[in-house]
């Protein structure tokens, strides 16, 4: 396992459309296994392929719940409901914050690291993490979205995902 370079807002890399995962082989296996090390080490809670420069359709999300390291290969959002507005911030973006609307309630299906579909429904923060990591598999940041930026003052921590 290796910490990969986190690529930041600018590089044409995190504009581009990632490429469905069509074999999964020990090379994926790293790419998640470095993914997840790399979101651990940077206090991320996701962390999609292409921001660590990979246009493939791989991300990792831990939110510090029950879940635990959720891996998803070809993530596909296939239900979504109600709405949230609350506070985002990249690891792809540092130092910016801003509220961004979301869905409360997403279903995503996709394959696990064996190959195997797996669903998830979630709800509040998973749901937005969900959200916010496929974006960036479509080459979009969540600044893209209609937002409203937020001010903290030097002693304030921003949240980061």
């Amino acid at each position: 396992m290796a910490i990969r370079n986190v690529l930041k807002e600018g590089d044409e890399t995190l504009r581009k459309q990632s490429r469905e995962v069509t074999n999964i082989n020990e090379r994926i296996h790293t790419l998640l296994d470095d993914m997840a090390e790399t979101m651990y080490a940077t206090d991320g809670v996701g962390l999609a392929a292409p921001q660590v420069g990979v246009l493939r359709r791989v991300i990792v999300i831990d939110i510090r719940d029950s879940n635990g390291l959720i891996e998803l290969i070809n993530p596909v959002i296939t239900e979504q409901s109600g709405y949230q507005y609350g506070e985002e911030g990249c690891l792809s973006v540092p130092g910016v914050v801003a509220k961004v609307e979301r869905p409360f309630e997403v279903t995503v299906k996709g394959l696990n690291r064996s190959g195997e579909e797996v669903e998830y429904k979630a709800v509040d923060f998973l749901a937005k993490a969900f959200c916010h990591e496929i974006d960036h598999l479509n080459g979009m940041l969540f600044i893209d979205h209609p937002h409203e930026l937020v001010e903290y003052d030097d002693e304030e921590e921003e949240g980061e995902e």
